[in-house]
């Protein structure tokens, strides 16, 4: 006998940063993040803000679980934003154009770019002598 799943999921991800996100609906908003709560793990309260926004804007109540893995703490928030408002819209599909208004479920491209051969950085050459 298989057990249903009684939640959704969604994947976030910004510069290294991806967090698998499972929402279930519940009486009061929870967020737990590597099995610690969000206040706990994230070291600033904008932080915990920012990976609440799809929950507060729709006034949502959902207890969230998220693995979150790689980049740093704000990339993290920001990946788990969007693990959320993705999995919102599987729930119900009429939250989509809110969220996307908002700019949740636009993922953010930007990372570091590359070093290149006979360059010092991505961009940064070596200085030049004229003598």
């Amino acid at each position: 006998m298989v057990k249903e799943h009684t939640y959704t999921e969604g994947i976030g991800r910004r510069k290294t940063a991806s967090a698998r996100v499972r929402i279930e609906k519940a009486k009061n908003a929870s967020l737990i993040v590597n099995n610690k709560k969000a206040d706990e793990y994230f070291p600033l309260a904008a932080m915990v803000k920012t990976a609440y926004a799809p929950l507060s804007s729709l006034n949502a109540h959902y207890a969230v679980s998220a693995h979150v893995s790689g980049g740093g703490h704000k990339a993290q928030a920001e990946a788990v934003r969007m693990g959320i408002a993705r999995a919102i819209v599987k729930v119900d599909g009429e939250q989509r154009k809110q969220l996307k208004v908002l700019g949740f479920l636009k993922r953010d491209p930007r990372a570091k770019e590359r070093k290149k051969f006979g360059l010092k950085a991505a961009r940064r050459a070596p200085q030049w002598s004229k003598r």
